[in-house]
């Protein structure tokens, strides 16, 4: 690669799928959180903002030099554009920095009732050559978000055609949909909850048997053999007998588990291609997820900025702390050419989970003990890590527990209980609110 001074340093842009999620976020590196609203976004499932969580989000965002996009991404009907309306007239007031659009009709809907907000075109539009991004423009729209399906060489040409004048959002680690551009309709198929709506039930991920089913052929006139042939199926687990049939193009496979991207070991391909904003998937995933992916790609960000080599040395420690996420196997998606068969995964769903979740400190006690709001169990004598908000995670031991009432436990079995916990670091680290605390599987 040419030297890369050449390029812009990109934009972190972090998840934030609840008020805890967008502070440890920002804490750990992001330069810009993307959150949506209990409407009108396609993570219905996630925990979401009321619109007075959102403006102490954005104000919270602001004041640490971070800014906030939000979602409203859904393929609108005519029953929502109303409700729009008055969503719309909700926000107004509130400094976001974007609104994520997919559909036309909200886009103009959004240029007429909130003008002073820049609008972002989200990947469910299907932004997938340069003349999409010159649409957009004209239209007044500030950034692209590009499909996942464009690899590193097509969104590079797409860069040279715009030439500095439109920014490009892409992902650089986290889930794959198996729709195109994740416009799903297989949730509606299966459980008449439409994925498009914001209310996906992640059926790519349940469990398929392969099945062979055997098809008879009648002939009409007399004395013709009956002839029999026999195609692969998938089954769902909960549904015997109703086959679905294995079908492929040249875009891919539409039913199958794919494996998580991740672009660690590709910052600089990433940065060549002229990528604004590398975007992180997530927004139902918990706290430590977004604490590890944001500190990880930060620290490797700022290593390839500072020198190639430094980054390319740390390759190994970035991929050991990354694996640590709650992960489904990684691959590098789309952006190296059509995934092949190593794309996907077929002996389950589940998802490999490298790190417990055991909270994050919300205050530090006058005596220096770490008080948390506890996600999963642990004891007296545990040896854990706390992560700081820069550099690696720190070893530490739990010296004793105190429960709500201040008396001295052995354990904390109950999740979300108030804890006091005395810790001894290692390396003599200071423990501040918004660490998190985490055990290694």
């Amino acid at each position: 690669m040419e030297s890369n001074k050449q390029n812009s340093r990109p934009e972190l842009l972090l998840p934030a799928g609840n008020l805890e999620n967008l502070r440890t976020a920002i804490q750990y590196g992001a330069d810009a959180v993307y959150l949506g609203g209990k409407r009108f976004g396609l993570r219905a499932k996630a925990d979401n903002f009321t619109v007075s969580e959102m403006a102490e989000g954005v104000a919270y965002a602001h004041a640490h030099q971070a800014k906030v996009y939000l979602t409203v991404n859904i393929f609108a009907h005519n029953r929502d554009l109303e409700g729009l309306r008055e969503y719309f007239t909700e926000l107004k007031g509130i400094p976001l920095d974007a609104l994520l659009i997919s559909d036309p009709g909200v886009f103009m809907l959004a240029k007429e009732m909130l003008p002073e907000i820049p609008i972002h075109i989200s990947t469910q539009a299907n932004n997938t050559n340069y003349l999409t991004w010159e649409f957009w423009k004209k239209l007044g729209a500030e950034r692209v978000v590009a499909a996942r399906e464009l690899s590193l060489a097509e969104i590079g040409r797409i860069a040279e055609e715009l030439n500095g004048e439109m920014e490009i959002e892409a992902f650089v680690h986290g889930a794959m949909c198996i729709s195109y551009s994740g416009r799903c309709l297989l949730s509606a198929y299966f459980t008449g909850r439409d994925a498009n709506q914001g209310a996906c039930t992640h059926p790519c991920r349940w469990k398929y048997a392969l099945k062979e089913k055997a098809d008879q052929e009648d002939h009409c006139q007399e004395g013709d053999a009956i002839e029999s042939s026999s195609e692969l199926y998938l089954e769902e687990e909960s549904r015997p007998g109703e086959y679905l049939p294995i079908e492929e193009d040249e875009r891919g496979t539409y039913i199958l588990n794919s494996k998580d991207l991740c672009m660690i070991e590709h910052i600089p391909e990433m940065v060549k291609a002229g990528i604004a904003s590398f975007k992180i998937e997530g927004r139902m995933k918990t706290a430590l997820y977004v604490a590890v992916t944001a500190s990880v790609y930060r620290r490797a960000i700022d290593d390839f900025f500072s020198s190639e080599e430094l980054y390319r040395q740390n390759i190994p420690e970035y991929k050991r702390e990354i694996g640590l996420c709650t992960t489904r196997e990684f691959s590098t998606g789309f952006y190296f050419g059509h995934p092949d068969e190593t794309g996907q995964i077929y002996s389950g769903s589940t998802y490999r989970q490298g790190a417990v979740y055991l909270g994050t400190v919300a205050e530090v006690d006058p005596e220096g003990r770490a008080v948390i709001y506890q996600k999963n169990k642990f004891s007296v004598g545990d040896e854990l890590q706390i992560m700081p908000f820069r550099g690696g995670a720190v070893a530490a031991k739990v010296l004793s527990i105190r429960n709500e009432d201040g008396m001295e436990v052995d354990s904390a079995p109950h999740p979300m209980e108030r804890l006091s916990v005395a810790l001894r670091c290692r390396e003599g680290l200071e423990i501040m609110p918004g660490m998190l605390l985490r055990r290694i599987s």
